[in-house]
């Protein structure tokens, strides 16, 4: 069977079946042709016959994601063309496996550049932080407000933006992206996303809109601003958390000292100060509050004055088993103002297959992780499972 997109972008999968479509012009990808393409690279990475270097994504062989699902999926997203938006080329289906050909972004994501350390991020002036920070936000309200239906993300973090050689900033990875109907809320049955970039009522209750990719994006723009990575460990003063930190710069009236050192005074102060200011309007924890991206790209261009706007308080998700469990427990949403421990058991408590209860009585809810997935790829739980049908799921 083969699949093809409009624009000469063609998808094809490992069977024989095969179409006299005129759309079919252009490259058919398929399993072989892309080993082909990877022979001359260790990475994945690969070159196509009119010399261009493409990036080859293979996605889990595990994925219970059907074709059908995973083509229209795809399709959805292929014909999407943003200056700040990863262009797909293809891919293939090959029994199990399933591949996609993207860009190559010479540099990397932010995650592996800005966030890499202090030699990587000396390469990152005021004015690229600035440019980056509004081209990813472009990119954002392209797929929020441009396109119909509109598309979420759900997984906006630093390794999910790429540079390319001018160090222009593409969104990338909209494997995890969901369509939706205007003015619709999706209450999503999987919960989605990184620990850090989550907004609370998503992670909470699966509720997603438009404002879930804003939370996000508030954690990043913070990033991008200071240089520190959303959550950090330090062996004598535990977990840090970026939100709370800019938090507590505001309320003390000193947000000049979250931004990155390694600037060493070289940016515009009332810019840093209102691009630090979107972001805490951006991870308010209600998500009424906070702004439409084509309003927060307003706001970081100035032509919005924030300077009297009031900031209400974050919220933000500290420990990874309030994740998607059908109810608001206490602890779930972290009280800036408050110093009191967690109840419920950090991640690294947790052990293969084990069972842990969120509540401190038996029928309160559950869940239960695979520690060999990442953080962000947190299993489906129904929310009010009882114990005996948990014991079925774990046999």
């Amino acid at each position: 069977m083969r699949f093809s997109f409009s624009c000469s972008k063609c998808f094809s999968s490992s069977s024989d079946m095969s179409t006299d479509s005129p759309s079919m012009e252009g490259i058919d990808f398929n399993y072989k042709v892309i080993l082909l393409m990877m022979l001359c690279y260790w990475d994945l990475k690969g070159v196509l016959q009119d010399g261009r270097i493409v990036a080859i994504k293979m996605l889990s062989a595990e994925s219970k994601q059907g074709h059908r699902e995973f083509m229209s999926e795809i399709a959805s997203v292929s014909n999407i063309n943003h200056e700040n938006l990863v262009n797909l080329h293809g891919g293939c289906i090959d029994g199990p496996r399933k591949i996609l050909v993207y860009d190559y972004m010479e540099n990397g994501s932010l995650a592996q550049t800005l966030l890499g350390g202090e030699e990587n991020r000396a390469r990152f002036g005021w004015e690229t932080r600035r440019e980056i920070s509004l081209g990813i936000a472009q990119g954002l309200a392209y797929i929020h407000e441009e396109i119909k239906p509109h598309i979420v993300h759900r997984d906006i973090k630093a390794s999910n933006i790429l540079l390319d050689k001018n160090l222009c900033p593409k969104v990338s990875d909209f494997g995890l992206s969901k369509l939706f109907p205007v003015n619709f809320t999706h209450v999503s049955t999987r919960v989605a996303g990184t620990l850090g970039y989550l907004a609370p009522e998503y992670a909470i209750s699966g509720r997603l809109t438009r404002k879930t990719d804003v939370y996000s994006f508030g954690v990043l723009l913070l990033e991008i601003v200071s240089g520190r990575k959303a959550t950090d460990f330090d062996p004598e003063l535990g977990e840090h958390y970026l939100v709370e930190k800019a938090w507590e710069m505001y309320r003390a009236d000193n947000l000049l000292k979250l931004v990155d050192p390694m600037l060493d005074g070289n940016f515009l102060r009332t810019e840093a100060v209102r691009f630090v200011k979107v972001a805490l309007l951006c991870v308010q924890e209600k998500c009424g509050l906070r702004p439409s991206m084509s309003k927060a790209i307003k706001m970081m261009r100035g032509e919005i004055d924030i300077h009297n706007m009031q900031i209400t308080q974050p919220g933000f998700i500290i420990d990874i088993m309030d994740v998607k469990i059908g109810r608001k427990p206490q602890s779930s949403v972290r009280s800036i103002t408050s110093r009191r421990s967690p109840r419920l058991y950090p991640l690294r408590t947790v052990k293969r297959r084990s069972l842990f209860c969120v509540g401190e009585k038996s029928s309160d809810s559950f869940l239960f992780f695979k520690m060999v997935m990442r953080i962000e790829n947190v299993l489906d739980v129904e929310p009010t499972l009882d114990l005996e049908n948990i014991a079925c799921k774990l046999n």
